[in-house]
């Protein structure tokens, strides 16, 4: 006779109903990667690059809102992790011949390894909100002046990764504007976005959520609240390597400012800011507004209509039509494009 015990009796259920909340969001997730797998079919080569550079923005913004986002741990430094995944990649390539697809694991382990050292370093020392931001970004800029000074991989010059004379999947290099960088990138996302899914729904992502809404109150519960947190940014810290890792094959270049520069940790953030934080899918609209929104305002301001032929040829506009617009966006949606719909439905 088996003798079954109470919590045995409640993971039974648990568990389907973990099965079954994760059918709607896969669903949804093979629709929208169907839909995708069509883009190169009906975009130019020409504007195939921008649809890689969404799909690069996409994962860096999954990564920053498990942390920041359900982990409640705002980051100004997801730099730090991209660039240590940008400089993994070329560093092994350039110096090493080290294919890029075993340079993606080692990045995205040195990533989290860092993660979690410079994450206990803050906890430990009860870096909370603002202060813990401000470590974030202090840190970022840190490893920014190091790869800067340090010759070896390339100081301010940064790394080139070498251009191969024929197309190569093992070392991921492919004629310009060639869909397989596109079918990569989206292969990617698809598995960030299995990735984010399973673990939310893991124990380890429930105490996450629970943490980030009362920390006291998860500690005081039992919850081992040191140790979610900083398997929660080793994994914000991988995902977000994974993309380092592909701009680096895609633009085959690296230096210090775009590996470790703060244009990066904005481009982390404000994706999953507009398409709505703490959602799944928010980061995927957000990078779908957001990249092609940059060449629309440059463009579209280099060639101004007739009756804006004052305006042609003046730098800097471009930048700030893009930040006017993206104001527009925060302010008429405070909970971004997703949350909205999400609370619009709700009410409705």
């Amino acid at each position: 006779m088996t003798i079954t015990t109470p919590d045995e009796a409640l993971d039974a259920p648990v568990e389907r109903e973990k099965s079954r909340s994760l059918v709607r969001p896969l669903l949804v997730l093979a629709v929208i990667t169907v839909l995708a797998a069509l883009v190169p079919s009906v975009l130019s080569e020409s504007r195939q690059s921008i649809a890689v550079r969404v799909l690069i923005f996409a994962i860096m913004a999954l990564g920053w809102n498990l942390m920041s986002g359900y982990g409640g741990m705002f980051s100004f430094g997801h730099a730090a992790y991209f660039g240590i995944g940008a400089y993994t990649d070329s560093y092994l390539l350039v110096h090493h011949n080290v294919s890029p697809w075993i340079s993606l694991f080692i990045g995205a382990a040195l990533a989290a390894l860092v993660a979690v050292v410079t994450g206990y370093l803050a906890f430990r020392y009860k870096l909370r909100a603002a202060y813990f931001a401000l470590a974030t970004f202090a840190f970022a800029e840190m490893l920014r002046l190091l790869a800067t000074n340090t010759h070896w991989v390339g100081g301010s010059t940064g790394l080139h990764v070498p251009l191969l004379t024929a197309d190569s999947w093992w070392k991921l290099q492919f004629a310009a504007n060639a869909p397989q960088y596109y079918y990569i990138g989206l292969a990617m996302v698809v598995i960030c976005v299995l990735i984010t899914l399973l673990y939310l729904r893991s124990r380890s992502g429930i105490y996450t959520v629970a943490i980030r809404d009362n920390e006291d109150a998860a500690n005081s519960l039992g919850v081992p609240v040191m140790r979610v947190k900083l398997t929660t940014m080793a994994l914000s810290a991988a995902i977000t390597a994974v993309a380092g890792m592909f701009y680096a094959q895609y633009f085959m270049f690296v230096d210090p400012d775009i590996a470790f520069g703060q244009a990066q940790s904005v481009q982390a953030i404000t994706p999953a800011v507009i398409g709505g934080v703490a959602t799944v899918w928010g980061p995927l609209v957000g990078a779908l507004i957001l990249g092609p929104l940059s060449d629309l305002t440059s463009s579209w301001l280099r060639n101004p209509p007739g009756f804006l032929d004052f305006l042609a040829g003046r730098s800097g506009l471009d930048v700030i039509v893009y930040a006017v617009l993206l104001i527009v966006i925060v302010v008429a949606l405070p909970k971004g494009i997703v949350g909205t719909v999400k609370q619009w439905w709700r009410n409705r």
